[in-house]
């Protein structure tokens, strides 16, 4: 088997775990969704509800987000996906410290903490929310050589011409596409700040790649796929997380070659 299950480590974040204590809810319904899972953080005397979606709730304390995800739940995504595209750069004569990532919905920087440690030294992250950024730079000092919190549909101009000078030959979106955290549109902005050839880098939910998806995900990707905007190179089913029931829930790695900007009048392509 080329990939085995990775472990991210759980100092990640850093943070006085001590401070606070989580539990999620007993709930009966398997079926509660993954953008309406929460727990409660026991902190200070006090039970605070958190939805898992409201990451700025999240990151504001310092390492809730590591623990509820990744000593909790079993995330595997960053670090799998940083191997992913170890393999796709290496499988292309190439090294990873050639690349230049766009991290886009970067959070408190994991998954920059995972490029960073198969060898990639230039990244910019984005996210819309400030309280992201705030935290990438608590977490991860100087990992980032700029972080953006901006909205990429409507960005400040200085942060468009900065993000348009740059030589961008990779893009990584992981764990943030599909519940409106980072809509189509925002995806396919970002696709287009990166070079002809550079490596794309996403994962999805199975239900934002099947035929019920709402989103327009799977549509976009089967379009810019179909026009060659995307010359998919790999793609892998996997188990990003547990849910707070114990269950799987499963997601795809997609990892490919962008061969044209995403066309205006996408999902067609």
């Amino acid at each position: 088997m080329l990939f085995e299950k990775t472990s991210t480590n759980s100092t990640l974040g850093g943070g006085d775990k001590s401070r606070f204590k989580i539990s999620f809810p007993d709930i009966s319904d398997k079926d509660l969704s993954q953008d309406n899972e929460y727990c409660t953080v026991h902190m200070d005397g006090t039970d605070r509800r958190i939805r898992f979606h409201d990451y700025h709730e999240i990151y504001d304390i310092p390492g809730l987000y590591e623990h509820i995800f990744y000593e909790k739940l079993e995330c595997q995504s960053p670090a799998l996906m940083a191997k992913l595209i170890e393999h796709e750069v290496k499988r292309g004569g190439e090294e990873m410290e050639s690349l230049t990532v766009l991290d886009l919905g970067a959070g408190n920087g994991i998954m920059g903490e995972m490029l960073s440690e198969v060898g990639v030294n230039h990244m910019v992250g984005v996210d819309i929310l400030p309280e992201a950024a705030k935290a990438a730079e608590r977490d991860r000092p100087g990992l980032y050589e700029e972080y953006y919190p901006a909205d990429l549909l409507h960005p400040p101009k200085q942060v468009e011409i900065e993000l348009s000078g740059r030589k961008f030959n990779c893009l990584t979106m992981i764990a943030s596409l599909g519940f409106g955290d980072v809509p189509p549109e925002v995806f396919a902005t970002a696709y287009n700040y990166v070079e002809d050839g550079g490596y794309i880098a996403f994962n999805l939910m199975d239900k934002f790649l099947d035929g019920k998806d709402s989103s327009g995900f799977a549509e976009m990707i089967e379009g810019i796929t179909d026009s060659g905007a995307l010359e998919e190179s790999m793609r892998v089913h996997y188990v990003h997380r547990l849910s707070i029931s114990g269950d799987p829930i499963y997601y795809q790695g997609i990892i490919g070659r962008k061969g044209s900007d995403i066309s205006s009048d996408f999902p067609r392509g």
